[in-house]
């Protein structure tokens, strides 16, 4: 049974960091792309950063470029979004999905896409 968790989420001053983790786990066999969503209240769900399997692809968002990272330990199947310099117009729900097909793969920028898989989300709040 496919299985996200997302974690690490939490209230934080303008210009301070936060580093999210998902654990995706059942994909048999392995899923092909993974990556973060977020949802402010009002507006449209936003791919800001995902990573396609097939070749280490990247994709980020513009406006989370230079302060947003994502990473993968394929040891522990953890996938990570580390987030410096944070915003209030960060403030949103934050998701990890994932996928079976490496929208990369077929010229689709990794977070333009339809992900199959869900976590329930994060809470991210920048406030001071």
């Amino acid at each position: 049974q496919v299985q996200i968790v997302e974690s690490g989420g939490g209230l934080v001053q303008p210009g301070g960091s936060l580093r999210l983790s998902c654990q995706a786990s059942g994909f048999t066999p392995n899923y092909h792309a993974i990556g973060w969503f977020r949802q402010a209240p009002g507006k449209e769900r936003e791919g800001v950063s995902c990573i396609g399997i097939t070749d280490g692809s990247l994709y980020y968002a513009d406006s989370v470029k230079g302060r947003f990272f994502i990473s993968r330990d394929t040891a522990t199947n953890m996938v990570y979004l580390q987030m410096n310099n944070l915003k209030p117009e960060d403030t949103a729900v934050y998701y990890c999905a994932a996928d079976g097909r490496d929208p990369f793969s077929i010229g689709v920028p990794g977070c333009l896409y339809e992900y199959n898989y869900w976590g329930q989300g994060t809470q991210v709040t920048v406030s001071s």
